[in-house]
């Protein structure tokens, strides 16, 4: 279990890094073990000082109905509650992961269905060879507008250049 000089960013198990996080939110809050019990036991989670001081230096586990009553009691999510001190001391951080992670997802089942797709067309095109030409043009004219209707509608249209601009050349 973490001491005082257990650096916050340090990748520690899940409920090691609960009771790093518990003892941070509440020292964040400026409550004190008897505080924060108080608002465990209003919001419906039975716990005295003494266990949350148990938790916090390692002398207790926590169960998982616990753990909720901490991050409904913070306000946090309970991924952010057992994620690394150091990166879920920073919520908005973890939120930002939690988006990067899914879009990354995202992009490797777009990438996997493009593949499929992509080998499904070519096996079809190996049995008919008279039409793979016709449908290799289609394909590439199709993801080359796709591509410019994204890029324009990410980056905006292209600046837009006189002939008397200095920075345009006579050749181009």
């Amino acid at each position: 279990m973490p001491d005082e000089d257990t650096p916050q960013g340090v990748l520690l198990s899940g409920e090691a890094n609960v009771a790093v996080r518990i003892k941070l939110e509440r020292e964040v809050r400026g409550w004190s073990t008897n505080a924060l019990s108080d608002r465990l036991n209003e919001a419906g989670h039975e716990m005295n000082p003494s266990a949350v001081w148990r938790i916090e230096n390692g002398k207790r586990r926590i169960n998982l109905d616990e753990a909720i009553g901490f991050a409904e009691v913070f306000g946090i999510d309970l991924r952010n509650l057992v994620g690394p001190p150091q990166l879920a001391a920073q919520a908005r951080a973890m939120e930002l992961i939690d988006v990067v992670v899914d879009a990354f997802r995202e992009t490797q089942r777009a990438n996997a269905a493009y593949a499929q797709a992509r080998d499904a067309l070519d096996a079809y095109l190996a049995e008919h060879p008279d039409i793979r030409e016709e449908a290799d043009v289609m394909v590439s004219n199709a993801m080359a507008e796709a591509s410019a209707k994204h890029f324009l509608e990410s980056y905006g249209p292209p600046p837009t250049r006189h002939l008397d601009d200095p920075g345009t050349s006579d050749g181009a």
